[in-house]
This record gives structure tokens, C-alpha cells and sequence, in this order.
């Protein structure tokens, strides 16, 4: 039974125009991609980073990003692409659906340390300013799953139900036409969307740095994904008797707690003397430098302020020395 507050899926998944067909599921992903990449170059400009430097991590983190996320959905989905009436060569037809965010994110965490090498800016002052950024990307990406009509939850009764037409191959077999689905896409679209609220009025409030702001974000996520995950039907591989993606989320969890923890042991103390273009900052604030095994000048965080050398003496007075500016 059709209920009045039912969600109905899309009866096409694509534009034709002439021989070029577009899919949706691409113009949700590349829509999502670049809100990510104009706000996350606008809060590293705002921090002090080079104008355009965002972009020069956009080329790296794009393409292996990509190549992350389908390669974690054939490996998680093998029995989709090899096997008896499969055609291995579905693996590079991206845009008909099958990518993973957790995928993505090791992808792109590779590309964006080989930009921060390229670029100076360190690897954790980019995750920082990515966050909300990322979020977004992933709320509108959700919708292109909405548009192929998958990776919806189990049936529910609630009257905010997805419906899927029972011709469907990814329709449950046994079910009656007309069951509703839990629309998974739309609770991970609204989970990250309160994400962006809630973590930004986290970062206005302790200005988390050095990581720690992605930490958060990978707690929030990973928390979300769990849930969303746990109602999902679609077949995937197993272990222990849980979906490989609910135990991808419950490590980025872990992962998260992790590195928040590391992080604030390691940088304690340094968030109330860091120089920030926008923040007060008195003519003799010193900048501190913490030792960090990146060997980058901190472009985000400290300005275009060199490590202080070892003779501390030669240092002129507090007086006398130059308010920091911002790199440009």
C-alpha cells in the first residue's frame, strides 16, 4: 500500500541528448564536488593559505578519490562484475552506480598528501578546511542514489517509505508490490547535513585544528554510516556476520577518536598563540612551533612564519617585532 507521505522513486535515471546520455547519479556526484572544492579553497584562503591553493589538491584527490571509491565497491561487490552472465568490464561503467565514500576517502587522503607535498600546505590543515565542504558533497551525492532507485533500507511502515517499483532487480524477493523501503539515502543526506551545522558551531566555538576538526568529522560520519548501513538490503560481502561497510564505519570511528587523541596530546597548548588572518592577534604574540614529523612550513595554521631558529637570543624584543601577516 502506497502511503499519502510515501517518497516515489524517479522513473529515469537520465538526460538524453542526441548520442550523449548524462546519468543523474554523475551530475549529483560532480554538483557535490565542486561545493566541496569552492568552500574548502574559500576557508584556506581565510586561514591565511594562497589564493587558489584549494584547486591545487582538486586534480589529486579528484581522480584517485574516484578510483578509491570504485575500487572499494567492485572488492566489496565481487559477485556484481565476475562470475557466470557478469561482464568484468561493468567495473569502469562508474556512472551507472557503485561507488563508496569510504573507498573515496582512502583514495583521496592519498591524493591530497602527494598535493600537500606539491602545494606546502600540511595534510592536516586541508582536512580541516575539507569538512563541511565534504559533508555537502556526500548530502548531494546521497540523491544519485535516489535516482538509480538503490541502496534503499528494509521495509518499513513508516509513512515517509521509499517505493520501488517490484520490477526492480534489487527488489527483495518475496515481498508484495507496493512495500515501502526506508529511505537510507535521505537519513545519510540529513545526518550529514546536521554535520555541517553542528561542526561548524563546534569550530566557531574551540577552533579545533591540526586534525582534530577531521577527527570530528570522522566520529560524526562513521556514526551516521553505521545506522544507515545496518537498514541497507543490497548484497555485500560479510565478515564476522556484519556488512564490510559497517565495520568500515565503525573504524573511521575509531580512527577518528584516535586521531583527536594523538593530535591534542601533540599540539597542546598551541591553538591560543596560532596566528590566523580575521583573528586578534597582539604586535608581540609569539607563534609557536611544536615538533611535528611533517617537514612542510605551516602555511595554513602559521602564516609564512618560519620554524624560530636556535639561538633564541637574537630574537629582538617583543616591542620590536613584527606583527605576522598572512602567506600570500
Amino acid at each position: 500500500m502506497i502511503l499519502p507521505l510515501s517518497i516515489p522513486s524517479p522513473d529515469t535515471q537520465f538526460i538524453q541528448i542526441g548520442p550523449l546520455r548524462i546519468y543523474f547519479y554523475a551530475l549529483c556526484i560532480i554538483a557535490g564536488i565542486i561545493i566541496a572544492v569552492f568552500w574548502t579553497a574559500r576557508r584556506l584562503e581565510r586561514r591565511g593559505g594562497e589564493r587558489g591553493a584549494g584547486f591545487d589538491f582538486l586534480v589529486w584527490s579528484l581522480v584517485l578519490g574516484i578510483l578509491g571509491a570504485r575500487l572499494y565497491h567492485v572488492v566489496t561487490h565481487w559477485g556484481d562484475y565476475f562470475g557466470p552472465g557478469k561482464n568484468p568490464l561493468d567495473i569502469f561503467a562508474f556512472w551507472q552506480g557503485g561507488i563508496a565514500i569510504f573507498g573515496a576517502l582512502i583514495g583521496g587522503a592519498i591524493g591530497v598528501l602527494i598535493a600537500s607535498r606539491i602545494t606546502g600546505i600540511r595534510f592536516w590543515s586541508f582536512a580541516d578546511a575539507l569538512v563541511p565542504g565534504m559533508l555537502i558533497a556526500q548530502a548531494v551525492g546521497r540523491l544519485g542514489n535516489w535516482f538509480n532507485n538503490e541502496l534503499f533500507g528494509g521495509p518499513t511502515t513508516l509513512p515517509w517509505g521509499l517505493e520501488i517499483d517490484s520490477n526492480n532487480p534489487a527488489f527483495p524477493v518475496g515481498l508484495p508490490d507496493g512495500t515501502l523501503f526506508h529511505p537510507t539515502f535521505l537519513y545519510e543526506a540529513l545526518w550529514n547535513l546536521l554535520g555541517v551545522v553542528v561542526l561548524l558551531a563546534i569550530e566557531r566555538k574551540w577552533r579545533p585544528r591540526w586534525g582534530t576538526f577531521f577527527a570530528m568529522y570522522l566520529v560524526w560520519y562513521g556514526v551516521g554510516r553505521s545506522f544507515t548501513e545496518s537498514l541497507r538490503v543490497d548484497p555485500s560481502l560479510l565478515f564476522f556476520g556484519i556488512r564490510t561497510n559497517v565495520l568500515a564505519a565503525l573504524l573511521a570511528i575509531v580512527v577518528g577518536v584516535v586521531i583527536f587523541i594523538v593530535q591534542r596530546r601533540r599540539h597542546a597548548g598551541v591553538e591560543s598563540s596560532v596566528y590566523l588572518p580575521g583573528r586578534h592577534n597582539p604586535a608581540d604574540a609569539v607563534l609557536e612551533e611544536t615538533a611535528d614529523p611533517e617537514e612542510f612550513y605551516q602555511v595554513i595554521d602559521h602564516g609564512d612564519r618560519p620554524a624560530p631558529s636556535a639561538d633564541d637570543s637574537a630574537a629582538p624584543p617583543a616591542e620590536e617585532r613584527p606583527k605576522p601577516t598572512p602567506a600570500s
